[in-house]
């Protein structure tokens, strides 16, 4: 059986002030002729679908352009992502076409999407991105909630999953299982894990990684969340990353789609294809006349690039010059060699990575001292307030 991993489309996600509606489409196109070419049995879509919780109208018409298109060729499961709103993109989804299923419930895990092949039963768990205060009540076995992890959330996630192939085992000469989960599985990861900008915070409680044993007892884990494709335990565990590059922390990502071939006795092989992107990126570095003069950056004239200027003193109409370069030029920032970043204030455009660094910017530019301990908790508790309402809206 041939499986079409991907994930992390967000769809209405622009790059910088540049709209990436029409890279979008063009994405889906080919994730389409790839599921078509390749002949594959089944897609598997990792969550965060669209960029936020209420998606502009275009992203939504996409998006369900893509599902009629896929579904012409295989069956197609989806999860929610942490961006999505999982109530938001269940919705009609019991009077979907046969071969569309849309897992958006806790309720569900555990109950697999049966497909087959003449080997025998290929079991698709998915698993929806489980906001820790909400799954630890309903994942839980007793009337005690579990702790409040992701560890312990997609731990007893994972119970039920395994309970169910147990079951099933007993009955079937020959059975494959593959979960689909949106998480950041990290611990006993073969490599460090490649993070990306373009990736919001998930943590709860300080923590937002598992560890990838977790996710032991099943032939193949497709993993969304993290934007650059890499193993976490050898070719069983993959993240399929982003089709796209949504941050200058990606430049050097590898876009591409995961196809994933299960022979009778499980995994047999996974190999990448890739999706080609609207433009290239770069990143330069460098005093203005140097960046102005190399021949050697002519190449990124007709690139998305990332200019950080380091003269000493920021020269006069930086933007407008560097632009003269480098046209496609997002963002453009004077860093001296010698000393540190001029321009973080408010509406910089450079805008530090995680919220946390946000509000610590924040403190330290408004008040010229360091944001305290109990301001930071105090922070990140509001936060994460915050991105449970919105996942539940």
């Amino acid at each position: 059986m041939r499986l079409l991993h991907t994930s992390d489309w967000h769809l209405g996600r622009g790059l910088h002030g540049v709209d990436l509606h029409p890279a979008q489409e063009s994405m889906v196109e080919q994730i389409v002729s790839t599921a078509r070419s390749e002949q594959v049995d089944a897609v598997l879509i990792c969550g965060d679908i669209f960029d936020r919780a209420v998606p502009p109208v275009s992203s939504v018409a996409l998006w369900s352009r893509a599902l009629a298109e896929l579904s012409d060729i295989a069956p197609v499961v989806v999860i929610p992502g942490n961006h999505d709103s999982a109530t938001r993109l269940g919705v009609g989804a019991a009077l979907y076409r046969q071969g569309v299923h849309v897992v958006t419930q806790i309720t569900d895990i555990g109950t697999p999407v049966e497909l087959s092949d003449e080997h025998g039963a290929v079991l698709v768990y998915p698993v929806p991105f489980l906001d820790p205060d909400t799954a630890r009540h309903a994942l839980s076995d007793d009337d005690e909630p579990l702790p409040r992890s992701h560890e312990a959330v997609l731990g007893a996630a994972m119970s039920r999953i395994r309970r169910d192939v147990a079951s099933r085992q007993e009955s079937m000469s020959s059975l494959r299982s593959v979960v689909m989960a949106h998480a950041f599985a990290v611990a006993g990861a073969e490599q460090e894990v490649d993070r990306s900008d373009s990736e919001r915070d998930i943590r709860v409680g300080g923590a937002d990684s598992v560890a990838s044993e977790i996710f032991s007892g099943v032939d193949y884990v497709a993993l969304g969340h993290l934007h650059g494709a890499q193993r976490v335990a050898g070719d069983r565990m993959r993240y399929s990353g982003s089709p796209l590059r949504y941050s200058f922390s990606e430049v050097n990502h590898q876009k591409q789609a995961l196809l994933v071939d299960l022979a009778a006795d499980g995994l047999q092989s996974v190999r990448s294809v890739p999706i080609h992107q609207p433009r290239p990126m770069a990143t330069l570095h460098g005093t203005l006349s140097e960046l102005l003069e190399s021949p050697e950056l002519a190449s990124a004239s007709e690139a998305w690039v990332q200019v950080t200027v380091t003269d000493a003193a920021r020269p006069a109409e930086l933007l407008a010059r560097v632009r003269e370069r480098f046209p496609e030029a997002l963002v453009v920032r004077h860093v001296p060699a010698s000393g540190p970043l001029v321009d973080r204030a408010p509406g910089s455009t450079a805008v530090p990575s995680q919220p946390s660094e946000v509000a610590e910017a924040f403190v330290r530019y408004v008040t010229g001292g360091d944001i305290s301990p109990a301001e930071l908790d105090a922070f990140e508790s509001a936060y994460e307030r915050v991105l449970a309402d919105g996942r539940s809206a």
